[in-house]
């Protein structure tokens, strides 16, 4: 017999789906890692979608906070002062990187979005723990 993991229901072995409340029996909800780190997010969609909400938020956290650093670094080459030759491929490739980064942000908030219908505009340390009580507590 398989418990169904989200009505409790106990269910044959060989079904796909619980017979009260048709969920799948075979897989696997989302586990609260809560080692995140940037590289992460290079995974794709599907990967990504099976990650815990809680590390999704430090995903996106990281990812937006690189994503700034690109923009400053960005901004900075081609403010360069007017004696100062900046070659293309550099300006390119800072360029390249912002949206690479906002591409991977996007990605994050849209998972994010289907989870919990909106996008947090600011993710601080608060924010976090509070979440964080709520998982322990629960």
């Amino acid at each position: 017999m398989i418990c169904c993991s989200y009505c409790g229901q106990e269910n044959k072995s060989d079904s796909e789906t619980c017979s009260f409340c048709e969920a799948p029996l075979k897989a696997e909800r989302p586990k609260l890692n809560g080692f995140v780190y940037l590289e992460l997010c290079e995974r794709p969609f599907r990967s990504l979608a099976t990650f815990h909400t809680y590390d999704l938020l430090m995903l996106l956290r990281l990812v937006r906070q690189k994503r700034t650093e690109c923009y400053h670094l960005m901004r900075t080459v081609q403010k360069a002062p007017d004696g100062v030759i900046v070659p293309n491929d550099i300006k390119a490739f800072g360029e390249s990187e912002y949206r690479l980064y906002t591409a991977r942000m996007r990605v994050v908030e849209g998972i994010l979005i289907d989870r919990m219908g909106y996008k947090p505009k600011r993710i601080d340390d608060r924010l976090l723990e509070k979440l964080k009580e709520k998982i322990e507590n629960d």
